[in-house]
């Protein structure tokens, strides 16, 4: 049984335990909930790899969220100069090496999107898509992501706001809703959505979209904000145009921090740590460059070292 079958409407749940209760109501029901994992990675930039790398020779059992494009941002670098052990190397040739070492290792990358983590006395709860993955301690290595996405955002999820079409898509049909897509890899989530609505307003960070269905009015301008106060009116374009529509969805990379985990002490967009790349929430790190600055490969591997190590600390006071 799919998990969302058991929510007639998000919105009929508490914005700030929504997610909370979506597991709990499923958790003694789904067939789709695994064994538990010793780390959760959220990421598969340098950080998330680096950490991935040592946490496998530590034989501590992972469940790494990414896809297997890696770093868009180390992708799209023309030549890196400062990297250490390479003179000069472009983005694509070092995602290339990295690939090369994830199957040399004998990781794996589970391509899903994970939207929401509840943080309980036995560990966490990851939601990646539909399904849920149990993890006793959790690494974020997200990137550099939004503090809060766009106007009232944050404050509509769960009333209209989403960001995981397979999960709230049939919400949507026969409706009108706006898509924000951040990435091409997304697009066959537009043309999900697209078969379920009766319209849909496109924005696209990017300009070569393959996007051409006769329901999907591509827009010319950013969204600025979402509309309405209880749930999902409208949104608001930067030029103030005003399109009524019942549902956004905001396909990302990444979800913003602060969202992804309640609780989560943030400064910004960035999450705080300390040197050992602990968060405030106890068995959660964070490496790379959610973190802050500098916005350094090298420093994202540094980060992503030290936190594996950290958990592999953790792990090991938590059986005493």
């Amino acid at each position: 049984m799919k998990l969302y079958n058991k929510l007639k409407d998000y919105r009929e749940i508490d914005n700030k335990n929504y997610v909370g209760d979506y597991m709990n109501m499923s958790n003694n029901e789904s067939k789709k909930i695994i064994d538990i994992y010793d780390v959760a990675i959220i990421g598969a930039g340098p950080a998330g790899l680096s950490a991935a790398l040592t946490l496998k020779v530590h034989n501590k059992s992972i469940v790494w969220f990414g896809t297997n494009t890696l770093s868009d941002k180390v992708e799209k670098s023309e030549k890196i100069a400062n990297y250490a052990g390479f003179e000069m190397i472009s983005g694509k040739e070092l995602n290339e090496k990295f690939r090369n070492q994830i199957n040399t290792a004998g990781l794996e990358l589970t391509d899903k999107m994970v939207t929401q983590i509840s943080h309980n006395k036995n560990g966490y709860m990851v939601l990646a898509d539909n399904e849920i993955y149990k993890a006793k301690t959790v690494l974020l290595a997200i990137g550099s992501v939004p503090a809060k996405g766009i106007k009232n955002e944050q404050e509509l999820l769960g009333y209209g706001v989403s960001y995981c079409a397979t999960c709230d898509g049939f919400l949507y049909k026969g409706k009108t809703i706006s898509v924000f897509c951040g990435a091409k890899r997304y697009e066959h989530e537009v043309e999900y959505l697209a078969e379920l609505a009766d319209k849909v307003y496109l924005y696209t960070t990017y300009n070569d979209s393959k996007i051409d269905l006769p329901n999907v009015e591509v827009l010319k301008k950013p969204m600025r904000a979402v509309l309405g106060e209880k749930k999902v009116e409208g949104i608001e374009l930067t030029n103030g145009t005003k399109i009524n529509v019942d549902g956004a969805f905001f396909l990302r990379s990444a979800v913003a921090p602060s969202t992804v985990l309640k609780g989560l002490e943030t400064n910004g967009a960035h999450i705080v740590v300390n040197r050992n790349c602990e968060t405030n929430i106890s068995g959660c790190f964070a490496a790379g460059d959610c973190t802050g600055r500098p916005y350094q490969i090298a420093k994202a591997v540094g980060e992503g070292n030290v936190a594996a190590h950290k958990i592999v600390e953790y792990l090991s006071a938590e059986k005493q």
